[in-house]
């Protein structure tokens, strides 16, 4: 997965966590630990890989940096008028 959805170490920490919790639950059942872990991370992985497919494309788009600006912009973000 690229960096490009900042999504890596927070889900790093939650399927540590998860997986953890799996273990704990299910004893000497590692299977079924992993089983259910991987129930809840794939399709939580598969939706943050497409949010950072998403951003490399724009970041490496032929028309670069236009899709990176147009994305922001459309943030509901203070202007530098509104922070002073």
């Amino acid at each position: 997965m690229s960096p490009y959805a900042g999504e890596g170490a927070n889900l790093a920490m939650l399927d540590a966590a998860d997986l953890a919790l799996a273990v704990v639950k299910h004893g000497d059942d590692v299977e079924a630990a992993l089983a259910e872990y991987e129930a809840v991370m794939f399709p939580r992985a598969a939706a943050s890989a497409e949010a950072s497919a998403q951003g490399l494309d724009l970041c490496f788009a032929a028309d670069a940096p236009k899709g990176i600006v147009e994305f922001f912009s459309r943030m509901d973000a203070p202007t530098a008028e509104e922070v002073r």
